[in-house]
């Protein structure tokens, strides 16, 4: 993602795998409804962007009460989405670096410091990769939840970047993909990226890993994160949890990757945060085709959270740290 001429570009991974199209954003407004229909999602991404839609709305908005919009422009964003604490900590970025600038600086420093966030998020999971990929052997095979690469950032990915540098440090790595349902991240997405890495991988249904973990065919599992508390709870796409229980049943060890940006060090523990859930209609449909009966009602929560017990590591752009060394890690 980036901007262009006063409009934000990036990728509708709505298409995504069949169609391959750049979306151009003018508004806030725009913005706010790519954030809510996915468009663009992943944490980082929405961060990124968040942080652009930030800079647009201070570019936009006229002498005649300036500070308001830019506050209005504020809490539009921030209702966008309520479980990714990377969309929160965009809007604040932008807020926090334009605060004490005249009103005529504003509007350029706030351009500026949006992409100052999106080349920090990038570099930030660059070092992901690094730490993370040390933690791969040669021969692992490596499990992950929904989708959190390239797409779902800047650029690298959280879960998927030290997967991209182990394959680029010629180990030999398979990856088991979940599906990831409703709405078929894994599927659509994560194996989209894996074939145009030449990362070798398989999709399987969301209640397949349990039976290959049994069996001993998985030896580590990584996945990303949309807000991570100070105690270690953190909040992931739907789905997260059960999996981070049966890794632990089966001994195999459970990493979460995350930018700094994701930990809430405001929120003491999981039961703190919010679960967004969506239209049950993401349950009832599969594209366009319904495969529920008529008059069926479903229940949608996007994330759910999983403790700290079952967390093996964090890995984060300072290293692999474990739950309780959360605050004192990232302490401002």
């Amino acid at each position: 993602m980036w901007l262009d001429k006063g409009r934000m570009k990036m990728i509708n991974q709505l298409l995504l795998p069949h169609s391959f199209e750049i979306v151009s954003l003018r508004t806030t407004d725009e913005i706010v409804k790519a954030i809510k229909t996915m468009v663009v999602r992943g944490a980082p991404a929405i961060g990124a962007t968040a942080a652009y839609g930030m800079a647009l709305g201070v570019a936009n908005a006229s002498k005649k009460n300036f500070d308001r919009q830019v506050t209005v422009t504020a809490k539009k964003i921030k209702a966008a989405r309520p479980t990714a604490y990377d969309l929160f900590h965009g809007v604040d970025f932008i807020l926090s670096s334009i605060a004490k600038a005249k009103p005529e600086q504003k509007k350029k420093l706030a351009l500026k410091a949006a992409d100052a966030y999106a080349n920090a998020s990038a570099d930030a999971c660059k070092k992901i990769g690094e730490y993370g990929s040390r933690l791969i052997k040669n021969g692992y095979r490596i499990a992950t939840h929904c989708n959190a690469g390239w797409i779902a950032c800047v650029d690298w990915g959280t879960a998927l970047s030290p997967i991209y540098f182990a394959k680029r440090q010629n180990k030999d790595i398979f990856v088991w993909v979940d599906e990831t349902r409703p709405r078929l991240q894994g599927a659509k997405l994560t194996s989209w990226e894996l074939l145009n890495e030449g990362v070798a991988h398989a999709v399987i249904a969301d209640n397949a890993l349990g039976h290959y973990m049994r069996r001993g065919e998985v030896d580590m599992m990584i996945v990303g994160a949309d807000r991570i508390a100070a105690n270690g709870d953190f909040a992931n796409k739907i789905g997260t949890y059960e999996k981070a229980v049966l890794a632990k049943e089966n001994n195999i060890p459970f990493y979460v990757a995350a930018p700094e940006s994701t930990f809430d060090l405001k929120c003491r523990s999981g039961s703190q945060i919010i679960i967004e859930e969506r239209e049950e209609s993401e349950v009832h449909f599969v594209g366009q085709y319904r495969i529920t009966p008529k008059g069926a009602h479903a229940r949608n929560p996007a994330f759910d959270v999983t403790p700290a017990k079952y967390v093996t590591g964090f890995i984060t752009p300072k290293g692999i740290i474990k739950p309780k060394a959360i605050a004192k890690t990232f302490r401002k």
